[in-house]
């Protein structure tokens, strides 16, 4: 666990995010780096919605153009600052690609899928986030059900026409464009104390659901930043829900998709044996290794780091923060002829299995966080 303060609610968001002056001057969001926000104690990203609309009007530009490679490159920058922050905030995840790469293509390391939390309340649910992907050609797919945790999640296919597949050969966000998986927390079937809670914070983002992609890139939260003891109730009801007002848009996990790796570590057992001799430590919710019933969906995942957080009443405490996931998707029965080297994305299982998402959801769980620094 790190032990250094991650706050981004103190400062301006170009000094804690350097990175940003590395960006393509033509993509709108560098133009945030020209601007000073001042130091008044809580930065979130609905103090600076008016500093959001060139960002705004860039992506519609570049997309009414019909600038379709501009757009990839926008899009790619965009998930390159949600990358960034999601390694800068957890250690393990940058840990275990160092180390995969160390032993495998250090070019050529592919996501699988980018997962993201959401209420589902006055806007701030699935569609904030879907929007912008849908905007840059994700196409809908099937909708996940999860009662028990009263959430429900849809996931995004890449854009067709564009190399999404075997044709990018970048690492990361840079290389096969991923799915997206977005989930929301059913908020009204929350306790009236759990609503009154999430409610009272959604409406101090007010339009802030409008940039939630803005504020994922930005590490930054869209709402006030919450009391210590909100946290707790939260947490006591819906550790899902604790999470998200914490962590708000932050990128939940990034998934390496282990069959498209070079070495041995193509078979997710070879993969979760090697992560687990070197000494981390993956979620053991219902089995380290998660099985679709067809068996042709392989996952597991880490369990989450933690941060620590300053609430606005002066507490500081540890919260769980992100997570790296492993998934190992098996050819299709009837492409089961086909030659290794003629074997393409598209000839493998698809989707999503709510059996293997309902235990990864609990990589970020108080009883696995537990298991991990007990």
């Amino acid at each position: 666990m790190t032990t250094k303060m991650l706050s981004l609610y103190s400062t301006t968001m170009t000094e804690k995010m350097p990175y940003l002056s590395t960006i393509n001057p033509h993509f709108s969001i560098i133009s945030l780096k020209k601007k000073s926000f001042p130091v008044t104690g809580s930065r979130n990203l609905f103090t600076t919605t008016a500093h959001a609309s060139r960002f705004e009007v860039d992506h519609q530009i570049s997309r009414s153009q019909g600038h379709e490679e501009e757009s990839l490159l926008l899009m790619r920058s965009v998930l390159g600052s949600m990358e960034r922050v999601y390694l800068k905030r957890n250690p393990t995840a940058k840990a275990i690609l160092d180390l995969v790469k160390s032993v495998d293509d250090a070019d050529h390391i592919c996501y699988d899928h980018l997962a993201f939390r959401t209420f589902g309340v006055k806007g701030h649910g699935i569609e904030s986030m879907a929007s912008f992907f849908l905007d840059y050609g994700y196409k809908q797919q099937e909708e996940l059900k999860f009662p028990a945790k009263k959430l429900k999640a849809l996931w995004f296919s890449p854009p067709s026409g564009l190399p999404h597949e075997d044709a990018a050969t970048g690492s990361g966000v840079n290389g096969p464009l991923p799915r997206i998986f977005i989930s929301e927390l059913l908020v009204d079937q929350l306790s009236p104390q759990a609503q009154e809670i999430i409610e009272k914070y959604i409406e101090t983002s007010g339009s802030g659901y409008k940039h939630a992609t803005l504020a994922s890139a930005l590490g930054s939260l869209t709402w006030k930043k919450p009391f210590f003891s909100d946290f707790q109730q939260l947490a006591k009801e819906s550790e899902y829900a604790a999470w998200t007002l914490v962590n708000g848009y932050a990128l939940n996990h990034v998934t390496i998709s282990t069959h498209r790796l070079k070495t041995h570590l193509t078979n997710i057992r070879a993969l979760n044996q090697f992560l687990q001799e070197n000494g981390f430590n993956l979620n053991s919710e219902g089995g380290v290794l998660k099985v679709s019933p067809d068996g042709l969906l392989l996952q597991s995942s880490t369990v989450a780091d933690s941060i620590p957080f300053k609430f606005s009443d002066g507490f500081t405490e540890s919260v769980p923060c992100s997570y790296i996931e492993f998934a190992e998707r098996l050819v299709l029965p009837q492409y089961k002829n086909l030659l290794k080297e003629e074997v393409k994305e598209f000839h493998r299982r698809d989707g999503f299995e709510v059996g293997n998402a309902d235990k990864i959801f609990e990589s970020t769980s108080k009883e696995q966080l537990t298991r991990r620094t007990g």
